[in-house]
């Protein structure tokens, strides 16, 4: 008689189990409902999509890099044996005067050429926001960078050489002693001068796509408000359009690393190559690597582009933490 006892609870304690079981079974029903057709078809080709590109970037982008760490551990110019030097060129890098100067040169063209070209920028924005014609203005303004800096490189060489057409003007209206634009002391000069003008026009493109975002009812009550235009600008257009901003920033940040056919043509106008004192860090990594004049050394330049690769990629994080705004909806 005692077995039917111990059966009975066995029994209730199966059931409440199997109770349980399914009311977490349908608890995991609501909370994934069923999946549209659609979503199936996405999810089926979200690999097949994807894998060409994954497969590119590893190709292009990862390999080169490791590659990149790999050679920088040694000596080798291209031809001959490799030598290993492991971490020894790094030190040898921050010890080469070239390699810091074509640094505080990327720096120049970060801080001062990039200050020059937001301001440029915003400035044109401003007086375009209201002008009746402005998207014709503004493919004026975006033509620039349409055209290889090649071109620009080979222009301004002759405008500004000494029987250029700039010199010209100026003897002409009584300035007899011109200054000498390409000579090594001006150069630098001249090419942060030439790339604010050419990437103005783009920045410039940019921002106003976000301005033109910003309800024109914001800025009719800033005025009545007695708002002036430094004031609507400060309190109304640089606060609402500051993600623009953000991208454009970290557009310029990267773009400065990779400014080299300016400087190569631009710059070699002297005779030869470029004068050192215009090297950017892009520069110095060509320099030492397919340099005609002197000894190739291939793990230095290899070196000089993870430097250069980290140092901007760190400048980049930072830039966009300290601008990093919560985001704004207009109503």
């Amino acid at each position: 008689m005692a077995a039917p006892a111990t059966t009975l609870p066995a029994k209730a304690k199966a059931q409440a189990k199997g109770k349980a079981a399914e009311a977490r079974d349908r608890r995991g029903a609501a909370r994934r409902p069923e999946s549209s057709p659609l979503e199936r078809n996405q999810r089926r080709t979200f690999w097949p999509f994807l894998t060409p590109a994954l497969v590119m970037f590893v190709l292009f982008f990862v390999a080169p890099i490791v590659f990149s760490g790999w050679l920088s551990l040694n000596r080798w110019d291209g031809l001959g044996e490799m030598t290993s030097r492991g971490f020894a060129n790094y030190p040898a890098l921050f010890r080469d005067p070239v390699f810091t100067g074509a640094l505080k040169n990327t720096g120049l063209l970060l801080f001062v050429g990039g200050g020059c070209v937001f301001v440029l920028s915003f400035a044109i924005t401003v007086v375009l926001r209201d002008m009746r014609d402005r998207n014709v203005v503004r493919y004026v303004l975006f033509f620039p960078v349409l055209v290889n800096p090649l071109v620009f490189g080979v222009m301004v060489g002759l405008l500004f050489r000494p029987s250029g057409i700039v010199n010209f003007v100026m003897e002409h209206i009584g300035i007899s002693d011109p200054p000498k634009w390409l000579g090594e002391q001006n150069l630098m000069t001249m090419i942060v001068a030439v790339t604010v003008w050419s990437a103005t026009g783009f920045y410039t493109t940019i921002l106003m796509s976000g301005v033109e975002q910003i309800p024109r009812s914001y800025y009719e009550a800033a005025e009545l408000d007695g708002a002036g235009a430094w004031q609507r600008f400060r309190h109304v257009t640089l606060p609402l359009s500051w993600d623009v901003v953000t991208v454009c920033a970290i557009f310029w940040t990267i773009s400065t690393v990779k400014v080299f056919e300016l400087i190569l043509v631009f710059g070699g106008s002297v005779g030869g190559a470029p004068p050192k004192d215009t090297w950017t860090s892009a520069m110095y990594v060509y320099q030492r690597a397919f340099n005609t004049t002197s000894t190739r050394d291939f793990g230095i330049s290899s070196a000089a582009a993870l430097v250069s690769l980290v140092l901007i990629t760190i400048a980049a994080v930072l830039l966009r933490r300290m601008m990093r705004r919560d985001a704004i909806q207009f109503s």
